[in-house]
């Protein structure tokens, strides 16, 4: 149990930093809002994460099959990405400083929807999951509580990191004028613009680019 744990939280450490519009939203959110408020927008990100989890655990390889057969559902959710990063850069200049708002119960509450969904309606997510269960299911003999356990530290070892993010960045409040702070929403803007892009992107790839089965055969030869 022990080496399970080891061996999960590194993996842990590295998906918190995996590039993609969660981590850039979840530093903006810092910066601007404080660490109450990313840390409401990042509990919605880990529920999500746990459904997913949950999800890949009870299901089989079929739905991995059956996800990479609906391109659809690729692009459902990068337009969804694409018309809120349009939306960010289109909105027009606040002329209130943005920093000393405060925020309410409510802010908090539609931060941590806001982070749940942002994680929940990229299907590729759920297909990553599905692929390290597939992956790591062998190794941890398949015993329920052996996975749960990893799984456990490894989502406690992401959040562990994404509080240290969300300190480093808070620190950044300091420096953050309303110019810059505008600058840094379009940044956002065109960086979920373009992750919107490439999800679709993969939505209208050939059916044999999207071949899983492939991708993981690859990875366990490379873990051999």
């Amino acid at each position: 149990m022990l080496e399970d744990i080891q061996a999960a939280i590194p993996l842990g450490f590295f998906l918190s930093f995996m590039i993609g519009p969660v981590f850039f939203v979840l530093l903006e959110t810092s910066a601007t809002k404080g660490f109450r408020a990313a840390l409401s927008f990042d509990f919605g990100v880990i529920i999500a994460d746990i459904i997913f989890i949950t999800i890949a655990y009870f299901s089989s390889y079929q739905l991995l099959e059956n996800l990479s057969n609906q391109p659809g559902l690729y692009v459902f959710g990068g337009v969804i990405l694409l018309i809120y990063g349009l939306t960010t850069i289109l909105k027009k200049d606040k002329k209130k400083e943005e920093l000393n708002v405060k925020m309410t119960k409510g802010g908090y509450i539609s931060l941590f929807i806001k982070g749940f969904l942002l994680n929940f309606i990229n299907v590729g997510v759920l297909v990553f999951w599905l692929g390290i269960i597939i992956i790591v299911g062998p190794s941890l003999e398949n015993e329920p509580n052996r996975i749960w356990v990893f799984f456990a530290t490894m989502i406690s070892s992401y959040f562990v990191t994404d509080l240290v993010k969300i300190l480093l960045a808070k620190q950044l409040r300091k420096k953050l004028t309303p110019k810059r702070i505008y600058l840094v929403k379009k940044g956002l803007g065109f960086i979920l613009v373009i992750c919107g892009v490439v999800l679709i992107t993969k939505g209208f790839l050939p059916k044999d680019q999207l071949n899983i089965e492939k991708g993981i055969e690859i990875i366990r030869e490379q873990n051999k």
